[in-house]
């Protein structure tokens, strides 16, 4: 690929937002919520180190619209907007407590609690006047991570709607990585209640139970244009008419817990793989960044569209662009511990390298995801030069020392599975295809793949990624934000379908 990769990892699989809210009371009853885009901040790791917490004035902005479906009247559907980073993060806010407290949230389809940091809350010190002391001990564990706490209750502000008495839980262990840099304070979960944990019930339970909604009904549109502001909407009630084209296909959920449902074959460049020739499950998903599958057909669908391990590539590119610079110092007797930073690709901190940031952010937006670890290609040159002088050891030929480097990054396992496709490779890539209730959705390269960055510094993800479901609810496709990126989704909880159609 030519240019030194960074690996995005666990910061692709949750993605959340935090912005102050400002309220109005629109002629139609409708209430918008405007998200701005967050660029993410390379010294800040923790969303409580979010800058709106060190006096900056961030705007919202509220804007009314016209919603006409066939799922609601206009009066009837409620709107979050979402914002969107690099087509992998969707933040929204919500407040909770009276008066309320902003926090910021992803409207998370895969689980079904909803939870905030304790250590942000300041309803449960008397400063709610609705606020009700529960204490019941409370363990999640997401796909990434996971958190502890208590439950909690009090009132819920979503969009204008205030959610009366709500059970939510105040986290007070946040252990993972994920959550430690993702711009976020917790995850309103919209899945069933068969899947909450302490069995409490949702917050969308509570919205249709306490009549803030006409129709059971919530839709996703996400907007995939990384470049502009509006990340996207969260539309409680009904549909928006704007946000799709056509007509929606619908499947009947198979199991509530998720949104689960049966699909059908997967093509690649419209050829069948047979994976699912009799039927897959699967769900869809808005707190999945990727589209995830079983590894045996991920594997596949990587090879065809030409995707390596990121780890891989970056430790490639090392060897390519530094391979004889780091054999030739060996030779010239340079202290090994030293090369990495003598090439640039570390500083020298007396005793050995450290990472410098060199190439580790593409352009501003970007945020290394493993704050406090080495940079990846600090890393990889380290590791490169250990190979290089134990072969210099056998005295075997440049070339073979080359060719064992690179053998041995192919070997290099990528830690979340995510991998890189050549950015010049796009026009050449096949569609991938997935059936579902007999018609067949089309994800093509340019939907596919995300791309950071522009020109010779440009990198590309795998938008597909293994993620293996054990049973009895595996093995599942989990159709995230790259696919309901480009069809919008509507969750049906009257009907107990889930409807998917071109997004606009």
């Amino acid at each position: 690929m030519g240019t030194m990769l960074k690996p995005i990892t666990a910061a692709l699989f949750l993605c959340l937002f935090l912005l102050p809210l400002v309220f109005a009371a629109p002629n139609d009853g409708l209430v918008r919520i405007g998200l701005k885009k967050r660029k993410f901040d390379q010294n800040n790791r923790v969303a409580a180190q979010f800058e709106s917490q060190e006096g900056e004035s961030l705007r919202a902005s509220i804007k009314k619209y016209h919603l006409r479906g066939n799922l609601g009247d206009a009066e009837d559907i409620d709107i979050v907007s979402l914002k969107n980073y690099m087509d992998a993060q969707y933040f929204g806010e919500i407040g909770i407590g009276t008066p309320p407290q902003k926090f910021t949230v992803i409207f998370d389809t895969g689980s079904s609690n909803l939870w905030v940091p304790s250590s942000k809350c300041y309803f449960s010190s008397g400063h709610s006047s609705t606020y009700k002391k529960n204490g019941k001990s409370a363990d999640i564990h997401y796909g990434t991570g996971a958190i502890s706490g208590f439950f909690s209750q009090d009132h819920v502000n979503v969009g204008g709607l205030v959610v009366k008495d709500q059970e939510f839980i105040e986290a007070t262990k946040e252990p993972s990585i994920t959550f430690l840099v993702a711009k976020f304070d917790g995850i309103l979960g919209l899945g069933f209640q068969e899947i909450s944990v302490g069995k409490a019930v949702p917050v969308w339970y509570s919205m249709v139970n306490q009549g803030l909604v006409k129709e059971p009904v919530f839709s996703f549109w996400f907007n995939r244009n990384a470049d502009e502001d509006e990340g996207g909407e969260i539309v409680f009630g009904g549909v928006d008419p704007k946000h799709y084209k056509g007509e929606h296909t619908y499947v009947p959920v198979t199991q509530k817990g998720y949104w689960q449902f049966d699909m059908g074959d997967v093509l690649i460049d419209g050829k069948t793989t047979g994976i699912c020739g009799s039927g897959c499950a699967a769900i869809a998903d808005s707190g999945t960044s990727l589209l995830a599958g079983p590894t045996g057909i991920i594997a596949e669908v990587n090879h065809a569209i030409g995707a390596t391990g990121v780890v891989s590539q970056e430790c490639k590119a090392v060897v390519a662009q530094y391979g004889e610079t780091i054999i030739d110092m060996l030779l010239a007797k340079d202290q090994p511990r030293k090369i990495c930073s003598q090439i640039g690709l570390c500083t020298f901190d007396g005793s050995r390298g450290v990472s410098m940031g060199i190439e580790s952010v593409v352009n501003e937006n970007i945020q290394e995801v493993a704050g406090g670890l080495h940079d990846a290609m600090c890393s990889t040159c380290e590791m490169a030069v250990v190979w290089m002088q134990n072969q210099l050891k056998q005295n075997v030929t440049k070339e073979r020392i080359l060719n064992y480097a690179n053998e041995l990054c192919e070997r290099l396992p990528s830690p979340m599975g995510e991998s890189a496709v050549d950015c010049g490779s796009l026009s050449t890539m096949p569609n991938v295809s997935f059936t579902i209730g007999g018609k067949v959705f089309d994800l093509s390269p340019e939907q596919y793949v995300l791309k950071v960055g522009e020109g010779e510094v440009a990198q590309c993800i795998s938008g597909f990624t293994a993620i293996d479901v054990p049973p009895p609810r595996g093995p599942l496709w989990i159709l995230g934000d790259v696919f309901m990126g480009r069809f919008h989704t509507v969750f049906d909880y009257g009907n107990l379908r889930v409807g998917f159609a071109e997004a606009a």
